[in-house]
């Protein structure tokens, strides 16, 4: 079988995990192949995790899902020339993306813009200023598709008719929160959703940690705007940090729980944002 149909099949397979995800693609590496039978078996695999892959490979009732899946919605994976080789090298990639939209904006340099759920008008007036200089470079805009900061950069970019991509923590045919709807189908009409989740994966909390590290894998630089010490904004900037990403920070008064986040970032060695001052940066 192909690549995508056996990504689909281990990402199907009860008790087949992201670890053996990770153990199968160090073992298979990244070169078009065929998988068969007798390939798996040539791997040098646990008894148990052999017999879980090719049950897998030989599951019947599979293959409606899959069928499913691919009428759906676009599926990359782990293998393909279009999967961003910069997410590939990261620490735990995800063997598959599920993708609704412009594809072609993986292949093109790509800002992170995260911050608070609920953030203060100062957020919206610095990325009134900042995301049409962003566009200006040509830097394609992504974020979480959360409310707060993560839906005002995803609006702004679209309005000043720029490109954005949304990394969701549930599946493509859920739509959360509820009040982005409206938001998320129109990126998927003018920008790109993506998601490591099958497309009936509901959210919770703990996918939402997971999809950081994603959008930290995909960019070349995380702008934090407010956000509180403790948060996935700052999850998202250690992924980053791990990921040798450049990681900017707009700084804000000593006297708001919302500048604990950037202003801890600065202290640490992130670039503060200055008026006029990012795009020497970039």
């Amino acid at each position: 079988m192909n690549q995508k149909e056996f990504c689909l099949r281990l990402k199907l397979e009860k008790g087949i995990t992201a670890k053996h995800h990770r153990e199968l693609i160090q073992k298979l590496g990244y070169k078009k192949q065929e998988i068969t039978f007798d390939l798996i078996n040539e791997l040098e695999l646990s008894s148990e995790l052999r017999k879980k892959v090719l049950h897998a490979m030989k599951n019947k009732n599979l293959n409606h899902c899959i069928e499913r899946i691919l009428f759906q919605c676009e599926v990359i994976t782990i293998f393909d020339k279009l999967y961003p080789e910069q997410l590939r090298e990261i620490y735990h990639p995800p063997l598959v993306l599920f993708a609704r939209g412009n594809l072609q904006l993986l292949k093109e340099k790509i800002t992170v813009i995260v911050g608070s759920r609920y953030p203060t008008s100062y957020s919206e007036q610095i990325l009134k200023e900042l995301i049409p200089q962003l566009i200006n470079q040509n830097m394609v805009i992504a974020s979480g598709l959360a409310r707060g900061v993560d839906g005002i950069a995803h609006r702004q970019t679209l309005a000043n008719n720029g490109k954005t991509i949304a990394v969701i923590g549930n599946g493509l045919n859920y739509f959360y929160p509820q009040s982005n709807q409206t938001l998320q189908t129109n990126i998927m009409k003018k920008g790109l959703i993506i998601s490591e989740y099958l497309p009936d994966t509901p959210p919770l909390p703990f996918r939402f940690v997971e999809r950081n590290r994603i959008l930290a894998g995909l960019c070349e630089n995380v702008i934090i705007t407010e956000a509180k010490k403790k948060s996935g904004s700052l999850i998202t900037a250690n992924y980053a940090l791990e990921a040798n990403r450049n990681i900017f920070a707009v700084p804000g008064p000593i006297s708001s729980s919302l500048s604990e986040g950037p202003n801890a970032l600065i202290a640490a060695g992130a670039y503060p944002i200055l008026k006029d001052d990012l795009m020497m940066r970039l």
